[in-house]
């Protein structure tokens, strides 16, 4: 029997609640003391530049059938397709353990059962989401979407109502540090999106809403944290929903959101762990996952996740533009190879490329350069490298 694809609706649903996040509100609130004008702006130009990227990879695993880390392989052979795989995991491991702690944190501030049960009850439903499987969740994702849909437009007129604090506070984020932030977010899905696209009927349709749909529910919730810091002077969102008597639905948004976002970082975490051991299923492995996630949000403070984003940006921005240059523009393919070492000296240029030029203040932020660098690093090896066999030939 053929296996059941998704539909665009079903994709964009998917996003819709990747998009819906606590870390994506309490990073919007970095941006309060930019103002309204700076601010929004530095929040959509990252999005857009992010989410042009976040296109790209889903069209390079969609168009061929594959998972992100098996599309990896065709620009760095089998065994460097593995070594990004393993690096996936452990950041998709860290980001599950990330978005428990703050849903957990956040949930508990409403409702004071203790961090580790709300960990246990988030992890509990995140396991839930994987049994039913990423191509049956239709109707109960519609169901969670439009409640959280609904709530979170409450929220936002409960935080832009107030009359309090509507300056811009001191400005600790340069413009360029912002979009490089506002990058970030979308950057730190490029290793999983085609986990997704897929399993889609029209692959690079599915990834143009995808894109889309991020785009702009993240978009909002950045706006929503920076409106938190400016308009209220608060950057703690379950404070804010208990005072407004948001209570049961502030609880709902919290664990939802913190849900359907985690559950794509612990699904695809078994999808690439399945291009590491393939004899074990996806969805094991990704339940192994959540488990590790809960416990180390049980036991260890997780607070600050910045310059986690950072380090993502750092390893894989290289990785995907290697990728992008390959396939568009080079035509380039790996996967015969068991690695490709030019390819992996190329990643490592670009790593140290990106993490020098996160000391510098760029308006369009790090990220976009550091690609660009590393995209015309790729082309410049592969015009040597074939000007030099041209020239043993002869």
């Amino acid at each position: 029997m053929e296996k059941r694809k998704t539909t665009l609706l079903e994709n964009g649903l998917i996003w819709f609640g990747a998009g819906i996040s606590i870390a994506e509100i309490h990073t919007g609130t970095y941006f309060s003391g930019l103002g309204w004008q700076k601010g929004i702006l530095a929040i959509l130009l990252g999005h857009l530049i992010g989410c042009t990227l976040l296109f790209l990879a889903g069209v390079l695993g969609g168009r061929q059938g594959k998972s992100a880390m098996e599309t990896v392989k065709g620009s760095f052979g089998e065994k460097g397709g593995v070594l990004f795989a393993v690096l996936n995991i452990v950041q998709l491991a860290g980001w599950t353990a990330i978005m428990i702690y703050d849903g957990a944190i956040a949930a508990n501030e409403i409702w004071g059962l203790s961090l580790r049960i709300w960990c246990l009850i988030i992890g509990g439903l995140i396991l839930l989401w994987i049994c039913i499987g990423i191509t049956h969740l239709g109707k109960l994702n519609r169901i969670a979407m439009t409640g959280l849909f609904f709530l979170t437009v409450l929220l936002s007129f409960v935080i832009f109502e107030g009359e309090a604090g509507q300056k811009a506070g001191k400005e600790v984020l340069s413009f360029g540090m912002a979009v490089e932030l506002s990058v970030a977010m979308p950057l730190s899905w490029l290793p999983l999106i085609s986990d997704y696209t897929r399993e889609a009927r029209e692959p690079v349709k599915a990834s143009a809403v995808s894109a889309v749909v991020y785009g702009g529910i993240s978009s909002w919730m950045y706006v929503i944290g920076m409106g938190m810091g400016m308009m209220t002077g608060e950057s703690d969102i379950a404070r804010i929903m208990w005072k407004a008597g948001l209570s049961a639905a502030g609880l709902f948004i919290i664990v939802f959101s913190t849900v359907t976002t985690t559950f794509l970082d612990a699904y695809s975490a078994g999808v690439s762990g399945e291009s590491v051991f393939p004899g074990l299923r996806e969805r094991y492995l990704a339940m192994a996952v959540t488990g590790v996630g809960v416990a180390g949000a049980m036991f260890f403070p997780l607070s600050n996740m910045t310059g986690f984003l950072y380090l993502i940006g750092s390893v894989f921005s290289p990785m995907i533009a290697i990728q992008i240059t390959d396939v568009f523009f080079l035509k380039k393919e790996s996967t015969k190879k068991v690695v490709d070492k030019r390819n992996l000296l190329l990643w490592g240029a670009g790593f140290v490329i990106y993490r020098f030029l996160m000391k510098m203040d760029f308006a369009l932020g790090s990220t976009v350069l550091a690609m660009l660098l590393t995209g015309l690093l790729c082309v410049g090896a592969d015009w040597f490298c074939r000007r030099k066999a041209d020239t043993a030939r002869a």
